[in-house]
């Protein structure tokens, strides 16, 4: 069964969930120094973003920051913003976009670049991911070049996003892991799914050495 999405929030609501998981993502080091960056939507035209330059564990409400999505970024906001932007318009049902920096989403998207997805299958944790409801399953995270051009960027990601209805989550290589969900809290639970079947994947090469 599908998870309706959540209802629009107010600039406060949303500033209050972001805060949240920026403390709860900064404590498990999936977003160090000033890395990273979150959203989340407040009605069909607008959302909320951090702003740059923040160490994610100590946002306040000050630093959130409201975007209109068909427009350029606010100022302040992160240079990777467009990125967020795009996916509220390209799947209208998110509702929060998680973007982390962990030492093994870097290090396994840059190992597994060549093959340009990582492809996670029959992992019991698989269904915490969207509508999945089986561990009888291959779940294929896209896996994008890095790449400073963040337009040309998004462009990949909507084309990839146009062929995989299903897809809910992205890799950058040597940079980080982009997640989204129909609330904030399936956002988060897709980046704790997903950052520990990343660290199963990245041990068993270290395994199979």
């Amino acid at each position: 069964m599908s998870i309706d999405p959540a209802p629009a929030a107010t600039l406060s609501e949303a500033a209050r969930e972001i805060v949240e998981v920026g403390r709860f993502l900064s404590v498990r080091n999936f977003v160090p120094a000033t890395s990273g960056n979150f959203s989340r939507r407040l009605d069909a035209r607008t959302a909320a973003v951090t702003r740059s330059g923040v160490d994610k564990g100590e946002l306040v409400e000050a630093d959130i920051l409201v975007a209109d999505i068909h427009a350029p970024p606010p100022k302040g906001s992160s240079a990777e913003t467009p990125l967020h932007l795009q996916l509220y318009r390209d799947r209208p049902e998110a509702q929060a976009v998680l973007h982390t920096h962990s030492v093994v989403a870097a290090l396994l998207s840059n190992l597994r670049l060549p093959e340009g997805e990582l492809v996670l299958q029959d992992f019991e944790l698989l269904k915490a991911l969207g509508d999945t409801r089986t561990h009888e399953t291959a779940v294929s995270i896209p896996i994008f070049p890095n790449d400073q051009d963040i337009p040309r960027l998004a462009d990949k990601v909507t084309a990839m996003l146009e062929k995989r209805t299903d897809l809910v989550a992205y890799l950058i290589a040597g940079h980080g892991l982009y997640t989204w969900g129909r609330s904030m809290a399936e956002a988060r639970r897709h980046v704790v799914a997903l950052e520990h079947l990343l660290t199963y994947e990245l041990e068993k090469m270290k395994v199979r050495r």
